[in-house]
């Protein structure tokens, strides 16, 4: 019997706009979209920033018969819907999309639909939404409120964000996720909403666009969280793997790197979210395993450099190893190693150049992005992104 198996998959991870700044590559710049398969095979997406432009190209090139999607939109901010007018799939009428959120005090009923309508219209966009021939409903969606999606049940709870805000618990055959972004600690009823949507969650995705010192002084009622605050949620409520969202735009991917060592430091399973990430949900023997696609690392060339490599091992390790580059690009590189360091570790390579001087070492700092089997036996294929 196999088990089953849920797919998250991360298009957009950055908060309130859009960035293009080579500081933010490695984290990624679009703002939120998640893409989750079920393991009957319900499909999901949670928010339509401007990461579900390349979800909806990803799925143009891979799926060639008609597509059924739930699309759970937690607020009406810009950053959580301007991907929509993008996605290539809504053009396409033998396609189906379920949209949800809630009814806005400020718009009333049919919220959803008057905000995704009006995004698009005249002198707004070239088209309107009548343009759209996919097959589109609309459910507004309440406080509390429990139903069934296939084999998968959805819970819904207010979270604590200017003009309101909705966090979303998925319970599947593999496991729990809990998407909940946007979100500020401090209304102690809705911290209850919190605690009560993450209870046992396998992951929980969670706000973390503020540091705690920004979160106590100068962004104080944005409307955002810190990675402490997941950090105590996930403690409290038995949260197995927390994923640090939401990231600021301003936070270079330096200061994620800190971020995500900070929370490390307080509890063990943790993540930044990044574009390409994929977490997988209950696989044998590790329920729940992350990785980041050959996507990223582009502009690669085969090659073979001597070279020695030091971090951490996935337990907390140190190891250095002796091992051939055969796979570098520019901003990274391919090891094959005996040793697993922990993903999103950083990692010291020193490369071996042949010049007219003789052998030269050339020191690298950089970051891993991926790991999966290794081609010889034994060992592992770690993805790394160079830093410096």
């Amino acid at each position: 019997m196999t088990n089953p198996i849920a797919k998250l998959s991360f298009w957009g991870v950055r908060g309130s706009t859009p960035t293009v700044d080579p500081a933010t590559w490695r984290f990624g710049g679009n703002t939120p979209c998640v893409d989750f398969v079920a393991p009957d095979g319900t499909q999901f997406i949670l928010d339509c920033g401007t990461g579900l432009r390349a979800l909806g190209n990803r799925w143009a090139t891979q799926n060639s018969h008609a597509t059924r999607c739930h699309v759970f939109v937690t607020h009406y901010h810009w950053d959580h819907i301007q991907g929509l007018p993008f996605f290539s799939p809504l053009y396409d009428e033998r396609n189906e999309f379920q949209f949800y959120s809630f009814r806005s005090e400020f718009l009333g009923r049919d919220s959803l639909r008057q905000v995704l309508e009006t995004q698009m219209a005249l002198p707004y966009f070239p088209v309107d939404f009548s343009a759209m021939n996919a097959r589109r409903k609309f459910r507004e969606v309440e406080d509390g409120e429990s139903f069934v999606l296939g084999e998968n049940r959805v819970t819904t709870r207010w979270l604590n964000h200017p003009q309101g805000c909705i966090g979303f618990r998925i319970e599947t055959p593999a496991g729990i996720i809990v998407y909940a972004t946007d979100n500020e600690p401090g209304d102690a009823a809705l911290d209850k909403n919190l605690c009560e949507l993450a209870a046992d969650a396998d992951i929980f995705v969670n706000d973390a666009q503020f540091t705690p010192g920004q979160l106590a002084t100068t962004r104080k009622g944005w409307g955002h969280s810190s990675w402490k605050e997941g950090v105590r949620v996930a403690r409290e409520v038995n949260a197995k793997t927390l994923v640090l969202f939401h990231h600021d735009p301003d936070s270079t991917d330096r200061i994620v790197d800190g971020i995500l060592r900070d929370a490390r430091e307080e509890l063990d399973s943790v993540f930044a979210a990044s574009e390409g990430m994929v977490i997988t949900l209950g696989a044998p023997g590790e329920p729940v395993q992350a990785h980041m696609p050959h996507a990223r690392a582009s502009m690669r060339r085969e090659a073979q450099f001597r070279a020695c490599v030091k971090g951490l091992t996935a337990d907390g390790r140190e190891f250095a190893e002796e091992t051939t580059l055969r796979d570098v690009a520019l901003q990274g590189a391919l090891l094959s190693l005996k040793h697993a360091p922990r993903l999103q570790s950083e990692l010291e390579v020193v490369i071996e150049t042949p010049s007219a001087e003789g052998v030269q070492q050339m020191r690298l700092r950089g970051y891993v992005v991926r790991i999966e089997p290794g081609v010889e036996k034994g060992t592992s294929g770690v993805g790394v992104v160079f830093t410096d």
